[in-house]
């Protein structure tokens, strides 16, 4: 099984991705780090006659990466109790990919894949990121992915993650799953 983390954080060696190392280290996974690219954001253009422009970044890139993977581990800090604005822009243009007729099978290559949520927050995460958790289970649902778990860690400043045991410890066990 071959395991994708799309990182979400524009902090580099952040909490969220020492928690991510505890759970998918980084020699056992291909690890993405969606700072690192340019991902314009969606202009809906759905219900145009004209339908979607194309879009000059690296999103189609990334998909193309992305669906190599047969398991998917999003991890990103919970801003403002959601997902940070780089990993929303990725997932808000799955939108427009779904759309574009070289990539007709998206929907039904993600279908087959499993996922699970790694986020890390400062305001009570284990309570205020339940609804980013049931945003990524309704993620998954939309597109047949099976939702596999999910990890949340409570992590203020820089290196406060290592003080979360609880979060340290689903971080183990989630590479036993995996």
């Amino acid at each position: 099984m071959k395991i994708a983390v799309l990182h979400g954080s524009t902090r580099e060696n952040g909490n969220t991705e020492y928690l991510t190392y505890e759970a998918v280290p980084k020699e056992k996974a291909t690890h993405i780090y969606l700072r690192d690219h340019l991902i314009q954001p969606i202009i809906d253009e759905r219900h145009s006659k004209e339908g979607f422009p194309e879009v000059n970044d690296n999103h189609t890139k990334l998909i193309d990466q992305m669906l190599e993977h047969d398991i998917l581990v999003f991890a990103t800090p919970i801003y403002w109790y959601g997902m940070s604005g780089p990993m929303k822009t990725f997932i808000d243009r799955w939108s427009q990919i779904m759309r574009d007729p070289s990539y007709s099978h998206f929907r039904e290559e993600l279908g087959k894949k499993k996922a699970y949520l790694i986020a890390v927050g400062g305001d009570n995460p284990k309570l205020k990121g339940l609804p980013l958790v049931q945003q990524f289970d309704y993620i998954c649902q939309f597109y047949g992915m099976s939702f596999e778990g999910y990890v949340l860690g409570e992590a203020r400043k820089p290196g406060d993650i290592k003080q979360d045991k609880a979060a340290l410890e689903a971080a183990f066990e989630l590479v036993k799953e995996l």
